[in-house]
């Protein structure tokens, strides 16, 4: 929202740098999160739909928090200029919320529909099922 007001308002500094360090913010907090989210895919079976949905998950959360750091230092090179953000730091960052997103619903499907660490065996069960043959067991959590 700052990149896009950057647009519209007459002094739109304070709302670059604003927008600079929210994503610097961002950064480490996804940083944070990624090392507990790798914790948790070492409960998940290899071979399970969910672990296959957790390495892409995973995958799209490392390269969109790579984009927002390449994000952040090419805004910090224009960071005392005051002007608008540049068009090209606006379209990366539309395209890093629009991952970001295919992501979260990734991540919702790994906690709402396999119950990834947050239920018990039986309610993951289909995130846990190998896909080997018909009638295939569920493995060992």
């Amino acid at each position: 929202m700052f990149d896009i007001a950057s647009h519209v308002v007459d002094r739109p500094g304070f709302l670059t740098q604003s927008s600079e360090w929210l994503i610097a913010v961002g950064v480490i907090g996804a940083l944070l999160a990624a090392m507990f989210g790798f914790l948790d895919m070492f409960a998940i079976p290899t071979a399970t739909p969910a672990f296959r949905t957790a390495l892409v998950h995973m995958t799209l959360n490392l390269l969109v928090t790579a984009a927002y750091a390449v994000n952040f230092l090419w805004r910090h090179a224009d960071y005392t200029n005051g002007a608008s953000v540049g068009i090209g730091k606006l379209v990366l960052s539309a395209i890093s919320v629009a991952v970001l997103g295919v992501s979260g619903f990734l991540g919702g499907k790994l906690a709402y529909r396999y119950g990834v660490r947050v239920a018990d065996e039986n309610t993951q069960a289909e995130g846990y099922t190998n896909d080997g043959s018909p009638g295939s067991t569920r493995s060992a959590v």
